[in-house]
């Protein structure tokens, strides 16, 4: 196995010299801890790429690829390209800012991590299950604490995640007494593969961490225990290289995560919704005061959930709102660069009169 191959590498064909490959292994800010699976570099982009890097999206991210050129002496690296992604898991970033921000990259496996106890929250997985299928990797649930819970309440929340699932596994894991892990390893984390844990704080993502690492590399928090409620312990996105040879990165909680994308997989996400609108009389059908209405039957009958429907119109509202906003920043962005334009012309005519 070569040293790339140990940090994940799967493709066979670049034009580019193996020797000048690294993976981003840490982002803080604008520093950057990157691997060539044997040394490890700090780094920092070319002048030349920020230069050329027009937003968020274009700047490294935990688990890209990119070539370098190493300072070995003083292990040092500088990052001049990012090579093409496979996948990329992105939100949109915190604040007012309309700016994606990529959480981590080249992901085989997103790991939708929720605890069995009262935080567990239906409304949330949904929109990590969208923003999942949308990064072009492929959902697993974990529902941690198993040992908080009785083989009852396990079985009942089991059942109601299955309910907006639909084919995505589903793992229940203690992290205290190791059960579920083996099961995690085999079957979703095997060598090679690159695997990332999202979720909110306080629901044990730094806890399995040091579980499948067998060490304390990130620190932990208990939870309120009024409420259940997780404490914010991770302050940054880190790859970390488990014993069995997977990569797991582990991301800060996200207790509301703001989407950027995801109309595409809008039907992947909520399958049963789709399916119940393909059968309404009207293909317009506004599911209000329509006749024939396949929706407003499956609520009535209970098929359907009245949270369930109504967070899957919120989605739509907000992934079309944040599009027009989208469309309103690019269209302002492109004004701004013709005025440049305009304006560097001008500049340049003066000069030659």
């Amino acid at each position: 196995m070569s040293k790339l191959n140990k940090i994940g590498w799967e493709f066979s064909s670049h034009d580019v010299d193996e020797e000048r490959i690294a993976r981003v292994v840490t982002v803080q800010k604008n520093r950057y801890r990157v691997t060539d699976g044997e040394s490890d570099f700090l780094a920092h982009v070319s002048g030349k790429f920020r230069m050329n890097a027009s937003q968020s999206l274009d700047f490294p991210s935990v688990g890209d690829w990119v070539i370098v050129d190493k300072l070995r002496q003083e292990q040092k690296a500088v990052i001049l390209e990012i090579l093409p992604r496979k996948s990329q898991f992105i939100r949109q970033a915190a604040g007012g800012k309309t700016e994606a921000q990529v959480v981590g990259a080249n992901i085989d496996t997103v790991f939708i991590v929720n605890s069995l106890n009262q935080d567990l929250n239906l409304r949330r997985m949904e929109r990590y299950i969208l923003s999942a299928y949308d990064s072009g990797a492929s959902p697993v649930i974990i529902l941690t604490k198993k040992d908080e819970c009785t083989e009852e309440e396990i079985r009942e929340n089991v059942a109601v995640v299955e309910g907006i699932a639909f084919g995505i596994p589903i793992l229940t894991i203690s992290s205290l007494t190791g059960d579920g892990i083996s099961e995690l390893l085999d079957n979703y984390l095997p060598s090679g593969k690159t695997g990332a844990l999202l979720g909110s704080s306080g629901v044990g993502k730094s806890t399995l961490v040091n579980k499948l690492m067998n060490a304390e590399v990130q620190e932990t928090k208990s939870i309120r225990e009024a409420d259940s409620k997780g404490r914010h312990t991770t302050t940054h996105r880190e790859m970390f290289f488990l014993p069995n040879g997977a990569l797991l990165i582990d991301t800060p909680g996200m207790r509301e995560l703001q989407l950027w994308e995801g109309e595409a997989v809008l039907d992947t996400a909520f399958q049963d919704i789709e399916t119940l609108e393909e059968e309404c009389r009207f293909a317009d059908c506004s599911h209000r005061t329509e006749p024939g209405c396949r929706i407003k039957e499956a609520l009535d009958l209970g098929e359907l959930s009245t949270e369930r429907f109504e967070s899957y119109r919120k989605l739509q509202r907000e992934l079309a709102y944040e599009k027009r906003k989208q469309n309103k920043k690019s269209m302002l962005d492109e004004k701004h660069r013709w005025k440049q334009i305009s304006k560097e012309q001008r500049h340049k005519y003066k000069n030659m009169r």
